[in-house]
């Protein structure tokens, strides 16, 4: 199907304007196919001209335009042409449309655990019109009217509200305000609904009747969150909410984390948690709540022109959605998490030869788009946006987009209109700003210089900016500079036990135009010298972290001594990034490690340093040398376990950690029956499957134990869980089924495909996985071909061979990137995946032997 090019959208919208939509959906019609009746009136201001509407069917049944039928066999691929064009135009198109199960379109699913089914609607970026017929691109936005025909013993919900009570299973919805076809969504099926109100607004929580135990016990802290964030955001924009109600449906199989619905946003439903989670997990949900109420102004509300302006939707929905939770929610910590996790991604995807502007000048479709969907339209921009603010204030910040709103109220924007509300409200110009920080790629390293005098002072402090060669560009930055000293007071008695304290903090700009990037501090000259100097305290900019020998040398001894966690993420950060740079060894962060981690109280430092320190050991250690890093990660989180509190975050991150590393098969296995379990752990059933998970990988556990535990547990959740373990068995007959699986099966679901790649590819394996590398690069192409993009290029990047670190992986990648017949989504996967075997490659060569 051809994807909607920029030229195309941008001529159709010149010419039309879209007045309403009507849309009839009947779900009565089987479990393969439903009834899409769609009315569509429309302004041309060409009349005589021609365009197209997008209709992707199972069979076009017919299509009117004024009143005169067209003949059906007119639809090409995905476009059905519109000509002879009157000033005013009413479309009628009756199609038969096919559910998926790819998370995209109408998305049908059958519970395994009662067998009920559950539909839910997914429009992004361009699935409206598997749905109704529609001018598919975001800036012909029109109000829409919903009707559907369900069994009567369902629930259905959508953007708009119930305009009456439901007659013979058909439900009527009232006009929306104006939405582009990329929100349209519904949900059917048994699903149960919790009802609140909030200053004025209907509130609803949704989910399938086998979690409605789990929904029951969680509602209180999700309303409080959407609550909170609602009044917060008031507070901060002046701009109430501004649709009819707000309902948030936790759905089966979604995709993405949620979508942005305006009046019914979708989650996916792994956020009702149905087992033990830490903290740091419930503090992720709270953030994706808080991210999709933030755009109902940016991208709802106010919405782009087209997708070169993703960054206008995600960039200010992840800043604002860290901000309200860090200020409105019990979880006020999020700059931590965002500043260890959120920041990794998009220093990692700046990094990748795929980079991209966070606004680019052009995205040629709307696939392309979806490729863009990614850490640096979420997190680098968040980030930049962080800076922004800092530069600005905060209240200059805040007028402008007050302005933005009011100037753009449920129409169309671009860049340009943004930049022109916040140099309304700053009376900054933003152009060599925006220059630099939103049209250009990649990410700066800013390193401290210091020369000490005799007598234990600072001779000179110079932070350097650097760039990539090949992309050169440095920023102005505003940062804080923090030094830190023991606390002359000693620990605190009441047993604190934090030592290190901060002396001062300096708050400074980076001119990228002084001497070549390099900065000189002269408030630091002469002045004692701290036992830790930290770049970018505070975390205000989007930068690459190196700290000078003597500070980097203390890291060790200072992590268990600092009060503050954003100021431990920043340097847990900066030695995960030297050491995925392979500008440290594997060895130094083992040891780090074994030394500061069991001391960590932050649940989400705990588990995004065990969870990428794996990662790296994994991939940078050459196998031999791996053993003896997973047993001193083991021992780490042992030590951990062992001053955790029962029954908290800690204990829990502790245990998965450790479940991950172990090699104590006997011990695992008797935590399945019930012995010798820490106390207040609870082996329920997400960590009996995690426990199953890693004996299935060492080979314990085979087929007939992940049959019983699926006997059990016949939820969705363990359906997946299932199918991870069953491709990762270390059998020959379990592997080659998984595969055919990955690159063939076309009726297995989006997630359960998502399991069975995540599941194929184990470090322990590679003797028995060597032959499907080749199989790889030689079948994935066609398997491509025969999924939706969104599937086609996850199962794509899941199933990479990762832990193939040898130059003939890389050899293969070069020979199928030097096809012309690759998919796009494709081509990026593999040239972004072959560019992190090139830095573990590098790792290898430059390793060390681990510390005993």
């Amino acid at each position: 199907m051809p994807s909607l090019t920029r030229v195309a959208a941008a001529e159709r919208a010149a010419l039309l304007t879209v007045e309403s939509y009507d849309i009839e959906l009947d779900l009565t019609r089987g479990a393969d196919r439903f009834g899409s009746t769609s009315t569509v009136r429309f302004r041309c201001g060409t009349p005589g001209a021609a365009t197209f509407v997008e209709v992707r069917p199972a069979r076009l049944r017919g299509v009117r335009l004024n009143g005169v039928a067209l003949d059906p066999a007119a639809l090409v691929d995905n476009q059905f042409p519109l000509t002879g064009l009157a000033a005013e135009n009413t479309l009628v198109v009756e199609a038969e449309m096919a559910y998926s199960n790819s998370g995209e379109g109408l998305h049908r699913f059958v519970d395994p655990a009662d067998d009920e089914t559950y539909l839910y609607a997914m429009s992004g970026m361009d699935n409206a019109q598997r749905i109704f017929a529609c001018f598919d691109q975001p800036d012909l936005k029109a109000p829409v009217t919903l009707a559907v025909v369900a069994p009567e013993d369902w629930t259905v919900a959508a953007n708009g509200r119930l305009a009456a009570e439901p007659v013979a299973g058909r439900w009527l919805f009232a006009p929306t305000p104006p939405l582009a076809s990329y929100f349209v969504t519904l949900i059917a099926g048994p699903y149960v609904v919790l009802r609140d109100e909030h200053d004025g607004i209907p509130l609803g929580l949704y989910a399938r009747r086998s979690l409605a135990g789990v929904l029951d016990r969680d509602a209180e802290e999700i309303l409080a969150v959407t609550r909170q964030c609602l009044d917060r955001l008031h507070q901060l924009f002046g701009v109430r909410y501004p649709f009819d109600k707000y309902d948030q449906a936790f759905v089966p199989e979604f995709n993405m984390g949620a979508m942005e619905n305006p009046g019914l946003v979708v989650f996916r439903d792994d956020y009702l948690h149905r087992s033990a989670v830490t903290d740091g997990e419930r503090e992720r949900r709270a953030n994706v709540i808080a991210h999709e109420m933030s755009h109902m102004w940016f991208g709802d509300l106010v919405t782009l022109r087209w997708w070169d302006d993703l960054w206008l939707n995600e960039s200010f929905a992840e800043y604002f959605g860290t901000r309200l939770t860090a200020e409105a929610t019990r979880f006020d910590r999020a700059w931590t998490t965002f500043a260890l996790r959120r920041k990794t991604w998009a220093y990692a995807t700046d990094q990748r030869p795929s980079t991209h502007p966070v606004a680019p000048t052009e995205v040629v479709d709307a696939a392309e788009a979806l490729s863009n969907l990614d850490g640096i339209s979420y997190a680098k921009g968040a980030s930049v946006l962080r800076q922004l603010v800092a530069w600005l204030g905060d209240d200059a910040f805040l007028a402008g987009l007050r302005g933005y709103f009011a100037a753009h109220r449920f129409g169309n924007a671009t860049l340009a209109d943004l930049l022109a509300a916040l140099a309304t409200s700053s009376g900054r110009d933003l152009t060599g700003w925006a220059e630099a920080w939103l049209r250009q790629p990649q990410v700066n390293t800013l390193r401290t210089e210091v020369r000490l005098r005799d007598g234990g002072h600072y001779a000179e402090v110079a932070v350097v900016q650097s760039a990539p060669s090949d992309y050169p560009v440095l920023r102005p930055h505003r940062i804080g500079v923090g030094l830190y000293d023991p606390d002359p007071a000693g620990p605190d008695p009441a047993g604190g036990g934090s030592t290190l304290r901060l002396r001062d903090r300096l708050e400074i700009d980076l001119d990228p135009a002084a001497d070549g990037g390099r900065t000189v501090l002269d408030g630091l000259t002469g002045r004692p010298v701290a036992r830790l100097l930290l770049l970018n305290d505070g975390d205000l900019t989007f930068a690459k972290v190196r700290l000078d020998p003597g500070s980097a040398a203390a890291v060790p001894a200072a992590l268990p001594e600092l009060a503050d966690p954003l100021t431990r993420a920043l340097l847990w950060a900066e030695t995960l990034d030297a050491v995925t740079d392979a500008e440290r060894p594997v060895a130094e962060l083992v040891a780090l490690v074994v030394a500061a981690l069991p001391a960590e109280t932050e649940v989400v430092v705990v588990q995004d340093v065990l969870t990428r320190t794996r990662s790296l050991l994994d991939r940078y250690l050459d196998p031999e040398v791996r053993p003896e890093a997973l047993a001193q990660l083991a021992g780490a989180c042992e030590r951990l376990l062992a001053v955790a509190p029962p029954g908290g975050s800690n204990q829990l991150a502790a245990v998965r950690g450790l479940v991950e590393a172990t090699v104590d098969t006997d011990r695992l296995t008797g935590w399945l029956a019930g012995k010798d379990v820490p106390e207040g752990l609870a082996v329920d059933a997400e960590l009996r499957w995690t426990v199953l998970r890693r004996l299935a990988v060492l080979g314990v556990v085979g087929e007939p134990e992940i049959a019983a535990e699926q006997a059990v547990d016949r939820s969705a959740s363990a359906a997946e869980w299932a199918a991870i373990c069953r491709a990762a068995l270390p059998e020959a007959a379990a592997k080659e089924h998984a595969w055919r699986l990955l690159v063939g099966d076309t009726g297995l679901s989006n997630r359960l495909l998502e399991a069975t790649a995540a599941g194929f590819w184990q470090p322990e394996q590679s003797e028995l996985t060597e032959s499907y590398v080749d199989r790889y690069f030689a079948e994935m192409p066609a398997a491509a071909q025969r999924r939706t993009p969104w599937v086609a290029d996850r199962v794509a990047a899941l199933a990479y061979p990762r832990y193939a670190v040898a130059a003939r992986t890389r050899e293969l990648a070069a020979a199928l990137l030097a096809r012309d017949d690759l998919p796009a989504g494709l081509r990026r996967v593999v040239v972004d995946a072959d560019d992190d075997l090139r830095q573990a490659l590098d790792a290898r060569r430059r390793a060390a032997t681990l510390p005993r």
